[in-house]
């Protein structure tokens, strides 16, 4: 028997037969008028009363049915998704750093700890017998000894860049000829050898230096705290000019960003390492175009480098410079005291170019310029070649897109 009033019963009905999907099956023919059940006659609007007893059925009619198709036992909880995805994409990024770290220590440590005296270009003047000694005694490795006639061709040698520094025997002992700020680290190796060369031969040692720093720096801090700056002085300008103007279409604009701030940055740091450090004495403009040279020599490569192959051009670009042209380019040390291979491969590096380069004009007149020079316009060159290549590669993608899009 029904237990619900009439009217509520009817409701619940009437709500029951509109959430239940139409029958597609026919209705069997009736011969006579068909009835109507008493309490379908009337249908009125459904009140929320029988709503909600409704809902409340239907709701418990489908949590019974989830819970009998669960199967019965404990059953395990899935893990989340990408677990071992995300456990190899972790130790990727471990191992990548660690090795990031490892290499970076090796750079700036291992040539260092394998420094000092490398096929240095040393001469020697005096008696016969006195060059021969010092040529028969100092290793090949080291030194490479050069006899000279007088020491005043000695003395020109040095000036000149063809040797590092010279040894001068003569009647009052020996004259020990040092260019400090050609590298610090070959003078004070040159100073000692010819103290203990004096001191075995029981003569008085005299240094002289043919080629010192100013007297305001005259260990040459400056140019050691100078490393830095050229360096970032190439990379901040290709970092800037690529986010304030990106795209292929600001491609000449950045080169032309790229040359003005090297320019304005080389006069920049001349100003401050000769007028405010005390460091230089060359040429102003001479030694300013010289860095500028220099930092166009690094930031033009890497505009090319990320036109060419993103940001991971430029990433590469940036460890290279970073991990191998800092640290090899020889500018606190000399480039004879790194390593024979070190010391090449750091050479033709834009930093150590432009380090060499640096030296040459301030200090040498100029003397020595040419070789650095054309390395740091080769840098420059590529670093154009790579734009326009570039630029000419999307150029072909445009047209032939252009050229294979059909006409409506």
């Amino acid at each position: 028997m029904n237990s619900l009033p009439d009217e509520l019963y009817s409701e619940v009905v009437g709500v029951t037969e509109r959430a239940r999907p139409p029958v597609s099956a026919p209705r069997a023919p009736t011969c006579g008028p068909s009835r109507t059940p008493p309490h379908f006659v009337r249908r009125s609007a459904p009140s929320a009363r029988a709503e909600h007893l409704y809902g409340t059925v239907a709701m418990s009619a489908n949590l019974d049915a989830a819970t009998t198709s669960q199967p019965s036992g404990n059953t395990p909880e899935a893990g989340p998704p990408g677990g071992r995805g995300l456990v190899a994409k972790l130790a990727a990024i471990v191992v990548g750093l660690t090795a990031a770290i490892t290499l970076m220590l090796c750079a700036f440590g291992l040539p260092s700890a394998n420094g000092g005296p490398h096929h240095v270009p040393l001469g020697v003047s005096g008696p016969e017998s006195a060059v021969a000694a010092v040529q028969k005694q100092l290793p090949g490795d080291d030194w490479e000894v050069t006899a000279y006639d007088n020491s005043r061709d000695l003395v020109r040698a040095v000036e000149e860049r063809d040797a590092a520094g010279g040894l001068a025997f003569d009647e009052d002992g020996l004259t020990v000829y040092t260019a400090t700020a050609g590298g610090q680290m070959i003078s004070n190796a040159i100073s000692g050898l010819g103290t203990a060369l004096a001191g075995q031969q029981h003569v008085s040692a005299t240094v002289h230096d043919v080629v010192p720093f100013p007297k305001d720096d005259p260990r040459g801090t400056g140019l050691a705290s100078a490393a830095l700056p050229m360096i970032f002085g190439g990379m901040l300008p290709a970092i800037a000019l690529l986010q304030f103007f990106p795209g292929h279409a600001n491609l000449r604009t950045r080169l032309a960003g790229v040359v003005a701030f090297a320019l304005a940055g080389g006069a920049a740091v001349t100003a401050v390492l000769q007028f405010g450090i005390g460091t230089l004495d060359g040429n102003y403009w001479v030694t300013s175009l010289g860095l500028g040279l220099g930092m166009a020599a690094l930031a033009v490569p890497f505009l090319g480098l990320e036109s060419l192959l993103g940001y991971a051009g430029f990433g590469v670009g940036s460890v290279v410079m970073m991990f191998l042209g800092n640290p090899l380019s020889g500018l606190t040390t000399g480039p004879y005291w790194l390593p024979d291979g070190w010391s090449t491969l750091g050479q033709l590096l834009p930093p150590g170019a432009s380090g060499s380069l640096l030296r040459a004009n301030a200090f040498y007149d100029g003397t020595g310029a040419g070789g650095p020079a054309l390395v740091l316009g080769l840098w420059t060159l590529a670093g154009v070649a790579l734009m326009y290549a570039a630029d000419r590669r999307r150029n072909g993608k445009a047209g032939s897109k252009a050229g294979g899009t059909p006409a409506v």
